[in-house]
C-alpha cells in the first residue's frame, strides 16, 4: 500500500477521518450468500500490506456453515486466494466504537487470474461482456426489508417490531408517512450511517407489510450499486440493533405479510454516444428494448435459483400478494414480472421484479443483466405486452429451489455468460444447502403428522 494511501481515499471516507486517527481496517469480500467475510487489521498493518489471504473454501460454504463438495479435482485443500483491496470502495464503519474503515477486496489465484466463483468477479465478467459490445449497463436496485422484534428462539414466529408509539408496527399501511414515523429513530440512524459512508438514498417508503420499508438507490454502475447494497445490508442491521429490533432481508419472514424484493431497474447506454439504446431518435422503443425484455423472458427462469436462492424464497411468489408469478411484461403494471416504468426516452428502463432481497446483490444483478445480454445478442423478441392483471395468467416460476436448480443446470448458454466454474460451484453448494434443509423436521410436520398419519 502506498505510504500516502489515506490521502487518496474517496471523499466520504476522507471526511469521516478528518482530524481523526484511523484505528482499524476491515478487509472484506462477499461470499455466495452475500455475507461479509474477511479480516480486521490494525491501520498500521493495512498500510504495509498489498494483499491478504483467505482460503477458497469460503465460496463452498452453505448458509448453515457446512461445505459443498465443490473444490474440484484437487480436493478440499483450502487453497489460499490473494485478496487485493479496491480502494474506491473504502468507506466508514460508523457504528464501531473506534475509527474504522471497510474496504471491499477482489479475489485472485496465485497467477493473478480472478477467482471465477467470487460474486463480485461474476458481475465484473458480465459487465465486461456489455462493454465489449460498446454498451454501458446501468442499474438501480430497490431494497425491501422488515424491522422486526428481536427473535432469539428459531422456533418462535417472527413478530413486527414495537413502534415509537409503543404499539406493534401495523400492516396494510403502504406509503403511510405516519407508519414511517413509527420507525423514526432507526431511519435517522440509517440516514446518518449512509451519509457517513457516502451513499445517496433516493427515498424511504413504508411498504405493505408490518414493519416493512423500502429504500431506493440512485441508478449507476452495476458493480458500484452491488457494492452499495452489500454495504447497506450491514448498515441497516447495525442501525436496527441500536434500537432493540432486528432488520431482516428474508424473502418471506412473516407468513401473512408480503415478501421482500430487490427490484432491479436496467437501462443500457451506448458508450460512444451516451444515448439510451432502449429509445430511438424520435423517442420510440428500439429493437434493443424488445430483445432485452425477450432475453429476460427466455433466460430468467434458468437463474431463478440465483434470484431466489433459499427454500424460503419461493414463499414470496404468491398470486395476488405483491410478487410476480410469471414473466409477462407490461408498461406501468406492477402485476407483471417484468415492468416498464413511466419515464421519458432518456431514462427508459426495464424493471425485473422477480429478485428477492435475500439474493446476493452481485449475483442477482449479474444474472439479470446476463439474461438481457443474451436476448440482445441472440435477437430474441419479447412476447406481446400483457394487458390487465397478470395474476390472472399462468404461473411460470418454479415452486421450489430444487426445481429451479434443475433449470439452472440445464441452461449452458447462461453458464457461458456467468462463467462455467461459477455455475458448477453454485449448483453444488445450493443443492447441499437444500439437503441440509430436508434434514430438519418443521413445526408443521409435528403438528399435523405426528398423531394423524
Amino acid at each position: 500500500m502506498p505510504k500516502d494511501w489515506t490521502e487518496t481515499l474517496p471523499p466520504a471516507a476522507a471526511a469521516y477521518l478528518e482530524d481523526r486517527r484511523l484505528d482499524e481496517v476491515e478487509c472484506i469480500i462477499a461470499d455466495l450468500p452475500g455475507i461479509a467475510r474477511g479480516k480486521a487489521v490494525p491501520a498500521a498493518k493495512f498500510a504495509r500490506q498489498e494483499y491478504f489471504h483467505l482460503p477458497d473454501s469460503i465460496f463452498y460454504q452453505t448458509i448453515t456453515g457446512d461445505w459443498g463438495e465443490a473444490a474440484g479435482e484437487e480436493g478440499f485443500i483450502e487453497r489460499d486466494m490473494i485478496l487485493r483491496p479496491d480502494m474506491s470502495t473504502a468507506t466508514a464503519a460508523p457504528w464501531t466504537g473506534d475509527w474504522t474503515l471497510q474496504v471491499i477486496h477482489d479475489a485472485y489465484d496465485r497467477t493473478g487470474t480472478p477467482i471465477p466463483f467470487s460474486p463480485r468477479n461474476v458481475l465484473k465478467r458480465v459487465v465486461s461482456l456489455y462493454r465489449e459490445q460498446g454498451w454501458t449497463p446501468v442499474v438501480a436496485p430497490e431494497m425491501e426489508f422488515f424491522l422486526v422484534a428481536p427473535n432469539l428462539d428459531p422456533a418462535k414466529r417472527i413478530e413486527p417490531m414495537m413502534g415509537r408509539s409503543g404499539r406493534p408496527a401495523a400492516a396494510r399501511q403502504a406509503y403511510s408517512m405516519t407508519a414511517v414515523d413509527e420507525f423514526g429513530p432507526v431511519i435517522d440512524d440509517i440516514y446518518d450511517f449512509a451519509e457517513a459512508q457516502g451513499f445517496e438514498i433516493d427515498g424511504i417508503t413504508q411498504e405493505g407489510g408490518a414493519g416493512q420499508l423500502e429504500i431506493n438507490l440512485q441508478h449507476g454502475d452495476p458493480v458500484l450499486l452491488a457494492d452499495e447494497v452489500f454495504y447497506f445490508k450491514r448498515l441497516i442491521r447495525e442501525a436496527a440493533l441500536r434500537h432493540n429490533c432486528f432488520a431482516t432481508f428474508m424473502a418471506k419472514p412473516i407468513a401473512d405479510e408480503p415478501g421482500s424484493a430487490m427490484h432491479i431497474h436496467h437501462s443500457v447506454i451506448d458508450t460512444e454516444t451516451g444515448k439510451n439504446i432502449f429509445a430511438g431518435p424520435q423517442g420510440g422503443d428500439t429493437d434493443a428494448f424488445f430483445t432485452f425484455i425477450g432475453g429476460l423472458q427466455t433466460y430468467l427462469p434458468s437463474v431463478i435459483a440465483v434470484l431466489a436462492p433459499y427454500v424460503n424464497s419461493y414463499r414470496r411468489y404468491v398470486r395476488d400478494n405483491a410478487a410476480p408469478i410469471n414473466l409477462e411484461w407490461g408498461r406501468d403494471n406492477r402485476t407483471t414480472g417484468i415492468r416498464v416504468p413511466l419515464s421519458g426516452p432518456a431514462s427508459r428502463r426495464v424493471e425485473n421484479r422477480l429478485t428477492g432481497m435475500d439474493a446476493n446483490p452481485y449475483l442477482a444483478i449479474a444474472a439479470s443483466l446476463a439474461a438481457g445480454y443474451l436476448g440482445m445478442m441472440k435477437e430474441i423478441r419479447a412476447e406481446p405486452q400483457y394487458r390487465g392483471d397478470a395474476y390472472e395468467g399462468d404461473e411460470a416460476i418454479p415452486h421450489d429451489l430444487w426445481s429451479a436448480l434443475d433449470l439452472f443446470d440445464a441452461e449452458t448458454e447462461m453458464h457461458d455468460v456467468l462463467g462455467p466454474d461459477f455455475a458448477r460451484v453454485y449448483s453444488i453448494v445450493k443443492r447441499t444447502e437444500y439437503q441440509e434443509f430436508l434434514s430438519v423436521i418443521s413445526p408443521w410436520e409435528r403438528e399435523h403428522l405426528l398423531m394423524n398419519v
